[in-house]
């Protein structure tokens, strides 16, 4: 629901949206009775309703999630704090890898399955899984090459035959390597021939009038069943959750560039579009190194036609840092383009019109990874481990996964006005 000026005043989500929204208008509907004073006055503000289509429930719930945590809607009280959605993660790069349920995901050398929507039901399948699979869950470190391995006394897990027990070297690395591969075709899968299974054992317990152990397997088809009820790691992304140290990268940033003053405030900024076709640009706000959500910002390109990077880039600056120069807005230490040499330059164009000196603005360019900085011959090529340069990734792929969601709503929204007069 937005207000008259286009403002964001409530994010919900509906299987019947014509039943949920139009309980809000309908002249028999009594708010002030049946409602609190803030629906109403809420009702009030409104303008008018756009909503987004999504592919199952599934992604309604991930996406109501994302757009609350990024718009922050004065009316919504649920979803608005950091609580995140859990990830099934599989640490590959160990030589013994570990399965575990994780809302902080390692930020390298994982293989992450989800977001998923509920933490209970999937720690009931890995539950599950362990006993097929037999994979750890532990947070030992296990060293392939650990020969004190060989006197170590495994947890019961091994005695109950759900975990192969590398901590004690009872299987070897290639082996359970093996084991892992099954796991991940099997949670890429349809996981038709497990369920085959599970159902031929409940209905063989079902004829043996054993109906305890029947319905046991029955909540256990249901969980498995569930897996398939996540979301994509790199459509539903969850930004919070791969933070660098910001005190580190920020520290290191002040190093490389010689700043007299340490840098608190960073804006990133990004452009999406199609063609020329919906274009959009979005700005992210970093305070101390972390997402400040208040001070994202939207931008729906008004005066650039066609497919002009440069340009649009141009028009988000401007219409950005115009109060910030005239002292009615706070001014960052650092604007972060995302692109090139040609983007910075387009960028530092801006601000020679302006009549104020414009803080630091740097690029940092996709693939190779290098940041362009004014009033110097070559770009800066640092370690992919550098500190600096993981939080400058870090502010641009959030600049840029934000502007990307904007375009997509644009691209798929419909509007109706409350007055239910046609559009």
């Amino acid at each position: 629901m937005k207000d008259a000026d286009g403002r964001v005043l409530y994010i919900g989500k509906a299987k019947n949206l014509k039943d949920r929204v139009s309980s809000y208008f309908q002249p028999g509907a009594d708010l002030p009775a049946s409602r609190s004073p803030k629906i109403v006055e809420m009702i009030n503000r409104a303008a008018e309703v756009t909503y987004l289509a999504c592919e199952s429930e599934v992604d309604a719930i991930l996406q109501e999630a994302r757009l609350i945590k990024d718009i922050q809607p004065p009316y919504n009280s649920q979803l608005t704090d950091d609580k995140t959605f859990p990830y099934l993660e599989i640490t590959i790069k160990d030589d013994f890898p570990r399965v575990a349920v994780t809302r902080t995901p390692q930020p390298r050398g994982s293989k992450l399955y989800g977001p998923f929507t509920s933490v209970g039901e999937l720690r009931r399948v890995v539950q599950i899984m362990q006993r097929i699979f037999k994979f750890r869950t532990c947070n030992l470190d296990i060293g392939a090459n650990d020969e004190s391995r060989r006197f170590f006394r495994p947890c019961i897990l091994h005695d109950i035959r759900q975990c192969t027990a590398p901590c004690a070297d009872r299987i070897s690395q290639s082996a359970y390597r093996e084991d892992i591969k099954r796991l991940q075709r099997f949670l890429e899968s349809k996981r038709s021939v497990i369920l085959k299974q599970l159902r031929r054992q409940m209905e063989g317990k079902a004829r043996k009038l054993d109906y305890e152990q029947a319905a046991r397997l029955r909540d256990e088809i249901k969980a498995v069943e569930k897996l398939s009820d996540r979301g994509e790691v790199d459509e539903h992304v969850q930004p919070e959750l791969f933070q660098v140290d910001p005190a580190e990268g920020l520290d290191r940033l002040g190093q490389l560039l010689d700043l007299t003053k340490g840098v608190r405030i960073i804006e990133g900024v990004d452009i999406a579009h199609i063609q020329g076709q919906e274009a959009v640009g979005g700005l992210v706000c970093f305070i101390d190194g972390r997402p400040f959500k208040k001070g994202y910002r939207r931008f729906r390109i008004k005066e650039i036609k066609g497919i002009d990077d440069y340009a649009m880039i141009q028009e988000v600056l401007r219409r950005r840092y115009r109060r910030a120069g005239e002292y009615e807005e706070i001014f960052p230490d650092v604007i972060l383009i995302d692109g090139g040499k040609g983007q910075l330059s387009a960028a530092l164009a801006v601000f020679q019109n302006m009549d104020f000196q414009p803080p630091l603005v740097l690029s940092l360019a996709k693939k190779e990874e290098l940041i362009y900085v004014k009033g110097l011959d070559h770009p800066l090529s640092l370690s992919r481990n550098d500190a600096a340069l993981r939080l400058l990734q870090y502010i641009r792929d959030e600049a840029h996964r934000f502007a990307q969601h904007y375009f997509h709503i644009l691209r798929q929204r419909h509007t109706f006005k409350v007055s239910g007069e046609s559009d």
